[in-house]
């Protein structure tokens, strides 16, 4: 394990043809990933005006599914973005996400360009789980964006390789993402890939896709699992109503399928530690299929009860005193895949972060379950 500019980890073992279907709604192939976007400041955007009428076969298409299938080199954030300030006009009229096309009708866009500015190198330590001539794996502390966006311009994992490992990265994503092969939510700590060259990235994105990547997560959730182990097998789509949160939405056109295969590690009253094994790589995936079975992530408020607990609440008690956890207690534990150039196994482990092992110890002590 190597430190540029950080401080030791603590290590803990463990263990027109085209279908709808075919359009890729999902912000992410990866598991535990924040939402896909343009990567820059919005006053860098420049504008081009293009229109295009709606053919019979693509006749009840939902707007922004239209808008993604005819200009596939924007994203699906800049296409909402576009609708959402008024760049989008269906027969002259403002449109929503949501609205169902009819035929002949025209719709007028005013297509942002894509940014070409690169975030800026920011001095941040990392640590480095391992590292050799063509990729990187990162221990990404919680906290930390891996790249920017909307509120969130500095700081980020990208600004930190900028500054460590500049112009030994990847560029097939773009100057905004050098290296990044895939991504973690912000509050989730762990794991995650970095490419050094655009061969590695390629080889590296379809081991991802055809699911050679193993990875394994660590959870702290409420409640407990009906079963030791199970297999959920749940598609995943985005909220009807709620644009930050993902849905479990069957029989949905826009779903994509996603399966989540968990072990209990150990039950305690009324908290489980749980080990996951995704198989898919859905947005918000774990946190979403876990909180269905009725176990939410420890301090994950989108899909749970609260963002933070204290001790006194894990005692069972009135909640006061400082938080004991204020991130969702979720950590990629294990990446285990074959090297695409060397063909070695590598297992890496990015040992269970500081205040999550905290957190569990005084969960032992208080919840042990006797």
């Amino acid at each position: 394990m190597r430190h540029l500019g950080g401080h030791s980890a603590i290590a803990l073992s463990e263990k027109s043809n085209r279908s709808l279907t075919d359009i890729d709604l999902s912000e992410s192939e990866f598991p535990g990933e924040e939402p896909d976007g343009v990567t820059v400041s919005p006053d860098s955007f420049q504008y081009d005006t293009v229109t295009r009428t709606v053919e019979v076969g693509e006749s009840g298409w939902r707007l922004d599914l239209y808008l993604v299938y005819h200009f596939p080199k924007f994203s699906r954030m800049i296409i909402r973005k576009a609708i959402q300030t008024g760049g989008v006009l269906v027969d002259g009229r403002g449109g929503k996400t949501a609205y169902r096309l009819k035929p002949g009708q025209r719709v007028t866009m005013t297509t942002p360009e894509i940014p070409r500015e690169a975030p800026q190198a920011e001095n941040i330590p990392l640590d480095i789980l391992h590292e050799d001539a063509d990729l990187i794996v990162v221990n990404k502390p919680a906290g930390m964006v891996v790249h920017p966006s909307r509120g969130h311009w500095s700081g980020t994992l990208v600004s930190a390789l900028a500054w460590h490992f500049d112009g030994q990265l990847s560029s097939v994503r773009g100057p905004c993402r050098p290296g990044i092969v895939h991504r973690l939510d912000r509050d989730t700590s762990g794991a995650i890939l970095v490419a050094k060259n655009d061969m590695i990235h390629s080889k590296l994105a379809a081991l991802f896709q055809e699911r050679r990547i193993r990875k394994e997560y660590f959870a702290i959730a409420w409640g407990s699992p009906n079963l030791d182990r199970d297999m959920i097998d749940l598609p995943i789509g985005h909220h009807p109503k709620y644009r930050e949160k993902m849905a479990i939405l069957k029989n949905d056109p826009d779903t994509k399928e996603a399966q989540t295969f968990y072990e209990v590690v150990q039950r305690f009253r009324g908290i489980t530690t749980i080990r996951v094994l995704p198989k898919t790589g859905r947005t918000h995936q774990i946190r979403l299929h876990l909180a269905h079975i009725g176990c939410p992530i420890l301090c994950d408020m989108l899909y749970g009860r609260q963002s933070q607990i204290t001790l006194a609440e894990i005692e069972g008690k009135t909640p006061n005193g400082d938080p004991l956890l204020s991130r969702q207690a979720l950590h990629a534990h294990r990446l285990t895949f074959e090297h695409p150039n060397s063909g070695q196994t590598l297992d890496i482990v990015a040992p269970i972060p500081d205040d999550l092992r905290q957190t569990l110890e005084v969960i032992e002590k208080c919840r042990y379950n006797r």
